[in-house]
């Protein structure tokens, strides 16, 4: 066997051979077969009637091997016990392997000893260490891809440079996110170009996808070869005769497995005029497990962040991802601070079932959440039926005029949607929504605060406390949108007039603050909501 170039061969062994498992007999033939593998010990196959079938027990563990095919495996029933997927067998061998169809061979565990009638063959191992471009790259260079793309874009070119027909890859990643439920990348030759689609949740339901050979692998059913220049498919997706449309002659897909055992996928189409030799699959098949790893990497750094942006927020997640995560550290910012309350809540959660009332939650959320976001605000906590967010105020002379007009933006456009809500009344999507917000301008600490194995990442101060007692007055007085005398301030660009639709509400005291605070409401810009109150009184 040359061992500079990956192959397989499959001869016959002379004699009765017996598997010995604790010193008794599991299988006995004179059919024996020998499997001869680059770089893998000998592997010996036993005919189907070598074996009891009363041992055997199904399992439902597959394997692929893109030039031997997709393996079964069975339980086996040992004197000392049962030992797990201790057989397999390729039941539809793919070409190479056609000698060992439907033949059994046996793991480690099972088959303690070999029992030869006839001298044993020689037991080849062939040479572990091999070196060549495509290795070299997966061991030195396929590190340095920062992104998934960018990998397979270069394992594209690497297979390209080993005398490898690719002409298009594709790697499907599950993903770890509410929305996404995974990203396909593709990389086709023609262009050296790597395209990444995301895909919803629905994509799990879409007939498409379920009559696809990713669907396939994914479940765990092994994997698909198929030659694309024979007139009947085995497998008969539609892909395929996509890209046999295309002028492609070999097609392969394969899992390619995490270490939490999650199955992702990676497919090859080749265009060359014989499709994939044995010598090329042998090369895949050696750098996908290393190559997954990188995958592996990479995604779990892009749900990592996925996850910290989608409960921390974005700004907070970054921080979070970047090595900020020391309790006690922290910065003192400026910021605009918003707190939103639902309003009977309390009733609401009496009176509806769980999951209106969780499906009410989350209108609610929607509501307040989606102005925020679009305004650059960020959302840090859900307290309750509550939301608190801040518009994090930078050193630009301007900015924090700029924060206060978002945070109030925001504000009127989630309070829009509220109106037009209550307008509506019950309806399909439930009951209506009502809420009140608080807007202050302060100082607060932004940082990391908890117990030593505990952490959540959010503001405190008494700027803090004062918004969230602020909001109180929205249903004591009738109004949506309320504002401290500071926030106001901010707003004002002349510092001597209030901005349009502001009203002053008075002085007010609160729980902790020694001193009364005049507080101001806002109606919408449009004057669809009107604060009630005091007449408008100049900010001196």
């Amino acid at each position: 066997m040359n061992n500079n170039k990956y192959s397989i061969e499959i001869g016959d062994v002379e004699g009765e051979v017996k598997v010995l498992q604790g010193g008794r007999p599991v299988a006995t033939s004179e059919r024996v077969r020998v499997l001869r593998e680059t770089r893998l010990a000998d592997c010996y196959y036993f005919p189907s009637d070598a074996v009891d079938p009363e041992i055997l027990v199904p399992s439902d563990q597959k394997t692929f091997c893109p030039f031997k095919g997709t393996a079964s495996y069975w339980h086996v029933k040992t004197a000392s016990g049962l030992k797990e997927n201790g057989v397999w067998s390729y039941q539809r061998p793919l070409a190479e392997a056609q000698g060992i169809g439907g033949y059994l061979a046996f793991t480690e565990e099972v088959a303690e000893e070999y029992d030869f009638a006839v001298s044993p063959p020689e037991i080849r191992i062939e040479e572990a260490h091999i070196s060549s471009p495509l290795s070299d790259w997966v061991l030195r260079g396929a590190g340095n891809c920062k992104t998934r793309r960018q990998l397979a874009r270069m394992l594209g070119h690497k297979l390209v440079e080993a005398g490898i027909g690719v002409s298009r890859i594709s790697v499907v990643l599950w993903s770890l996110h509410p929305e996404i439920a995974g990203a396909n990348i593709v990389w086709k030759r023609d262009t050296d170009e790597a395209s990444l689609a995301e895909a919803s949740y629905d994509l799990l339901d879409d007939p498409e996808f379920v009559n696809s050979p990713i669907y396939y692998v994914s479940m765990a059913k092994g994997g698909v070869r198929q030659p694309l220049n024979v007139d009947a498919f085995e497998f008969d997706y539609p892909i395929i005769h996509e890209l046999k449309a295309a002028g492609a002659t070999d097609y392969v897909a394969m899992p390619l497995p995490f270490s939490d055992g999650q199955i992702n996928v990676i497919t090859l189409a080749s265009d060359g005029k014989d499709g994939f030799s044995t010598a090329d699959l042998g090369q895949i098949f050696e750098i996908v497990g290393t190559i997954g790893r990188y995958f592996e990497v990479l995604t779990l750094r892009k749900n990592t962040k996925t996850l910290l942006d989608t409960y921390l927020g974005r700004r907070t997640g970054k921080r979070v991802l970047n090595g900020d995560i020391r309790r006690g550290h922290g910065e003192d910012i400026q910021a605009v601070i918003l707190f939103s309350d639902l309003r009977n809540s309390t009733r609401l959660a009496e009176e509806l079932p769980r999951d209106d009332y969780l499906k009410m939650l989350n209108r609610y959320y929607d509501m307040v959440l989606a102005p925020i976001s679009e305004n650059g605000g960020e959302v840090l906590k859900f307290i309750g039926d509550a939301v608190l967010a801040v518009f994090p105020i930078s050193d630009l002379a301007d900015d924090r005029a700029e924060q206060a007009e978002l945070a109030l933006r925001s504000a009127r456009q989630a309070m829009k949607v509220v109106e037009e809500n209550l307008e509506k009344g019950l309806s399909d999507d439930g009951p209506p929504i009502d809420m009140g917000i608080a807007l202050h301008i302060g100082d607060v600490t932004y940082g990391n605060i908890g117990s030593h194995d505990r952490l959540d990442f959010t503001v405190i101060g008494p700027a803090v406390n004062l918004a969230t007692r602020m909001e109180g007055l929205c249903k004591a007085t009738g109004n949506k949108i309320i504002m401290s005398r500071d926030f106001v301030h901010a707003l004002a660009s002349d510092g001597d007039s209030l901005p349009q639709n502001v009203f002053s509400i008075g002085s007010h005291r609160f729980d902790g603050f020694d001193s009364s605070q005049e507080i101001y409401a806002a109606g919408s810009r449009d004057g669809d909501f009107e604060a009630s109150g005091a007449q408008i009184s100049p900010v001196s």
